[in-house]
């Protein structure tokens, strides 16, 4: 597997108002927060919207990435499935669409805290996929984490590669950098935890902010890198500007993307686009900021 970069946003998904799937905005987002210092994108995660997608449409917003930017950034492919099939087939599209890797979502409709069914899954997913596989635990949506042991045990087969963990428990992160093989990729997904996770020994972070607030995010990174303590400031100016926003989840990083020149579309239904109301308070907060003027 290539290396894979610090920073990875979780990159919006760009619907129209009839929920068509608007490929020029996702062009027009990869090449805006390429500018911007980015060196890779997670496509069809969480935050692009991944359990609503439609087969083939992984696949289209993969082949246009890997089109509009070339070989060398890093494309992470997010499955959301329910079962191996599914994942599976959802993997193969992804490698065949140019993604370097998939994260994929503990599956919680059926399997929710039952740890032998979660196993299951990741070791033949590891065992079918073309692709590394990292796991990805996002109890904000899922209310499920999954076990720090389990994790550990899965870390050792040769395909998984890496975890996204969203939760924000730093505790966790240090455990699990400790024990996990060398070169076992850690990304936070919290932005509230990302000084915080490198400081433990995250190899970086995997966020929703990154849409909008990508030169902050990189800024906290490298001070975090450098000196946990030289970046606190900046993290907690981070934590504020992010917690307001994705207070809204998936419409109000959308709203915040759209401010700072991004084509983030609709939100697929049965989300929905913030209201104006909202949306003058993302404005007014990134604004106070000095994001947007």
């Amino acid at each position: 597997m290539k290396t894979a970069p610090r920073l990875l946003p979780a990159l919006v998904a760009p619907f129209t108002r009839s929920g068509e799937l608007d490929l020029d905005a996702h062009r027009h987002n990869l090449v805006t927060l390429t500018e911007r210092g980015i060196k890779g994108f997670l496509v069809a995660g969480s935050t692009g919207e991944g359990p609503y997608l439609e087969p083939g449409e992984r696949q289209a917003l993969l082949e246009v990435a890997r089109m509009t930017l070339g070989k060398r950034p890093f494309l992470l492919c997010g499955i959301s499935a329910e079962t191996n099939r599914l994942a599976l087939a959802q993997a193969n599209e992804a490698a065949k669409s140019g993604a370097d890797a998939v994260l994929a979502m503990t599956p919680t409709s059926l399997a929710r805290n039952n740890h032998e069914a979660m196993r299951r899954f990741y070791l033949a997913l590891a065992d079918a996929s073309p692709l590394p596989v990292m796991i990805y635990s996002v109890p904000p949506y899922t209310a499920y984490a999954i076990p720090t042991d389990l994790v550990i045990e899965l870390s050792e087969h040769p395909n998984i590669v890496g975890m996204k963990d969203s939760g924000g428990d730093v505790a966790r992160m240090a455990r699990l950098v400790h024990d996990t093989p060398d070169g076992f990729l850690m990304y936070t997904g919290a932005t509230r935890a990302i000084t915080f996770a490198i400081a433990a020994g995250a190899y970086g972070a995997i966020t929703a902010s990154s849409n909008y607030l990508a030169p902050m995010v990189l800024d906290v990174i490298a001070k975090a890198r450098r000196s946990p303590k030289s970046a606190l400031d900046a993290q907690a100016e981070l934590t504020r500007i992010a917690s307001a926003v994705e207070a809204y989840k998936v419409p109000g990083v959308k709203a915040a993307a759209e401010l700072v020149g991004l084509q983030p579309g609709y939100p697929r239904a049965p989300l929905a686009r913030l209201g104006a109301r909202d949306r003058r308070k993302i404005a007014e907060l990134l604004r106070s900021a000095d994001i947007i003027r």
